[in-house]
């Protein structure tokens, strides 16, 4: 079993980026400039180690490897977005693996790319890169290639080796769940449980009974013997299930206009563990969002619009405005879901403009897009 923070650190100690490792400070797949990139660097990492895995450590400065850290990100389907662009895709795994000296929230991203094998390409155009063209490493750089197109396996021992040094023991797993319970999370309801003799999960958060049901939040979930966060929110409301095979999480969204809020299921999470040492998450969105009379709506995103233009402009807001403020990332998702496409560009227009004004309001912006891009990839 491989411990993810190991790994990273031994990619980052012994390595400079090559033809299986590339690190960035941090990806933007939700823009067509950021997608197009990433997506290169993923046919070109799996075009060149057909036999290996290839890795993009994501949250790292490019000077002197400083880890930075970059937000939690819980794309589940990130496979359905390299399956879409690329003809014979590899299998995407992103991870998330929090390391002890950064801020709360922030971790390392870990995309491990697997090759099925065959010579990946790019499916259709996107951005400046044409349909049909074929990337691979050249040392440090994703290059296109028109010909002499062969698959090479040269860094099966490489990779090997990293991994074995990467190999988690039962040290680093006690330590692992005495620093979640005793340090990182003193202050919350912390629980583990270990499944199949092998597998540690640790879990905490605030915790609160609705209707004879326990939801937590302000949530963080890991999977200690891999170093792998599995769940984060500062916001979200989750409830918590397992038995002796599995771990179950179900995260649940508060929406709602005025007074009336209620909460909506959002996404399912499974994750199944193997008596061999191995385990699967399955992920199942099952968000049905709420529906509101469209001239309710036109006035609540006219006003919206409204909040935006002055922030731009600089000006002060009212009392009223700075309460309105406080729902504006929701009330723009719930616009979205009931038919005001615009409102996703509200959204990411408003994102610098939050940053600088109001942090409580801009991290439930981040939530809100993060809800957006799961939506979408389903």
């Amino acid at each position: 079993m491989i411990n993810k923070r190991l790994l990273v650190k031994n990619l980052l100690a012994h390595n400079d980026e090559n033809s299986f490792y590339d690190k960035k400070r941090f990806i933007s797949i939700g823009h067509k400039e950021g997608k197009a990139k990433f997506l290169k660097h993923v046919c070109a990492l799996a075009n060149s180690n057909p036999k290996n895995h290839s890795f993009i450590v994501i949250g790292v400065e490019d000077d002197d490897n400083a880890i930075v850290g970059v937000d939690f990100f819980d794309d589940s389907k990130i496979q359905n977005l390299v399956n879409a662009y690329l003809d014979n895709p590899p299998l995407i795994a992103y991870e998330n693996i929090p390391f002890p000296h950064l801020p709360e929230g922030k971790v390392v991203g870990l995309v491990t790319i697997t090759s099925n094998g065959k010579v990946c390409s790019l499916r259709k155009n996107i951005w400046k890169y044409y349909g049909g063209s074929v990337f691979f490493r050249e040392g440090s750089i994703s290059m296109p290639k028109a010909y002499d197109i062969e698959l090479k396996d040269i860094n099966s021992e490489v990779v090997a080796t990293l991994e074995q040094h990467a190999q988690n023991n039962i040290e680093l797993t006690l330590d692992g769940v005495i620093d979640f319970i005793n340090h990182r999370h003193k202050d919350l309801d912390s629980n583990y449980k270990v499944f199949k003799e092998q597998f540690v999960v640790c879990w905490a958060g605030h915790t609160k009974k609705v209707k004879e049901k326990t939801y937590f939040s302000r949530v963080d979930i890991e999977l200690i013997n891999e170093q792998v966060r599995l769940f984060y929110s500062t916001l979200d409301e989750v409830r918590v299930s397992y038995n002796d095979d599995s771990f179950n999480i179900t995260e649940y969204v508060r929406l709602g206009l005025g007074k009336a809020h209620k909460y909506y299921p959002l996404e399912e999470v499974k994750i199944v563990f193997d008596d061999n040492g191995t385990y699967q998450i399955h992920s199942q969105m099952i968000f049905d969002p709420p529906k509101y009379e469209t001239k309710t709506l036109h006035h609540i995103y006219n006003t919206n619009n409204a909040l935006l233009m002055k922030l731009e402009k600089g000006l002060v807001l009212k009392p009223n405005e700075k309460a309105d403020l406080l729902h504006l990332p929701a009330t723009y998702l719930i616009c979205f879901f009931n038919g005001f496409e615009e409102a996703r560009t509200q959204l990411e227009k408003a994102r610098p403009l939050l940053k600088k004004t109001n942090e409580t309001v801009y991290n439930s912006l981040k939530e809100v897009l993060r809800i957006l891009r799961k939506v979408k990839y389903n």
